[in-house]
């Protein structure tokens, strides 16, 4: 049994993360501000008698003894990131700060989840891990953008200088129960207004590409890469490159949804990157052959019944 931290843990990917280590047979400690988190997602876990709750905000300096750490903390859907930019930052930045000091402290291995934003409006497609990336560096988006650079080279520049074992991953678009309904990102979006009977909101002609990914194949992912060789640090991106328009996702909610809602175009939004599409070259390769293995199609019906359910989702 592994003792393992993750910060963020009570959001929607670190919550299914605690449950799938828990399930593993190792003691999780979450720590959570709740700023974005929730902690009905976690609730169950309590009772394994192997999982501890702490309410604790990464910007301010932790300790436990570890052997593992998955740095989770930071609001992830524009609108949370964009009502606090500079508290986006800190966290990013500075609670990366603290992670890793931690991690030197108990030589404790630490993954960060990066993000695919990173990437910003992509000029090469799809994108690979070698890619700099096209980020506005001063755009409403840039305080997640840029803090989540910041913390990948933090994290390499602890590898290098102090020998932390650290791990890197940057997560495209992933989607399933527990994502909070008002997140404002497209799936959320696009399943609430279906089921409500709403306008599906499309951000210019539904023309830009994203890539979606069920949170089951994500997960599995982000176990192997922490369970991997310590002299592979990443890079790496995990995400499913299954290419789709916001367009087409809107059609396929409509239609699992029975839906009747209309479609509804407003302007696009500052930064908003035009496609986003993995390789997934090296994940295949370095994590025993993984790959996705839900449908978008698959994984929506998996998805919906949560946010049908007024008890699943959470209110706040």
């Amino acid at each position: 049994m592994t003792k393992i931290l993750v910060t963020g843990g009570a959001g929607f990917l670190g919550a299914h993360l605690c449950a799938r280590l828990v399930a593993d047979g190792h003691h999780v400690v979450c720590l959570d501000n709740f700023l974005t988190g929730n902690r009905q997602n976690v609730a169950p876990l309590l009772l394994t008698g192997r999982f501890e709750l702490i309410e604790h905000d990464v910007v301010v300096p932790f300790d436990a003894d570890v052997e593992e750490i998955y740095n989770f903390a930071c609001p992830a859907s524009p609108l949370s990131y964009q009502a606090d930019p500079v508290g986006t930052l800190k966290t990013s930045v500075i609670g990366a700060l603290n992670m890793l000091d931690l991690a030197r402290r108990r030589s404790a291995k630490i993954l960060q989840a990066s993000t695919s934003e990173v990437y910003g409006d992509p000029q090469i497609h799809p994108q690979v891990e070698t890619y700099w990336g096209n980020v506005n560096p001063v755009g409403i988006r840039s305080c997640y953008d840029e803090g989540k650079r910041c913390a990948e080279t933090l994290f390499f520049d602890y590898r290098r200088q102090y020998g932390v074992v650290t791990k890197l991953v940057r997560i495209f678009n992933t989607y399933g129960p527990l994502m909070h309904p008002r997140d404002g990102r497209v799936v959320s979006n696009f399943i609430t207004q279906a089921l409500r009977g709403e306008p599906i909101t499309i951000h210019g002609q539904g023309g830009q590409t994203r890539s979606f990914c069920y949170v089951d194949d994500l997960i599995e992912a982000l176990v192997r890469m922490m369970a991997s060789e310590a002299a592979f640090a990443g890079p790496v991106n995990l995400g499913n490159p299954d290419e789709f328009t916001v367009l087409e996702l809107a059609e396929k909610v409509l239609a699992l949804t029975g839906s009747n809602s209309r479609l509804s175009f407003v302007p696009l939004p500052a930064d908003d990157p035009h496609r986003r599409q993995p390789d997934i070259a090296l994940a295949t390769a370095r994590l025993g052959g993984w790959v996705p293995r839900v449908s978008l199609d698959e994984g929506l019906k998996q998805t919906i019944p949560f946010f049908a359910n007024p008890a699943a989702a959470p209110a706040d």
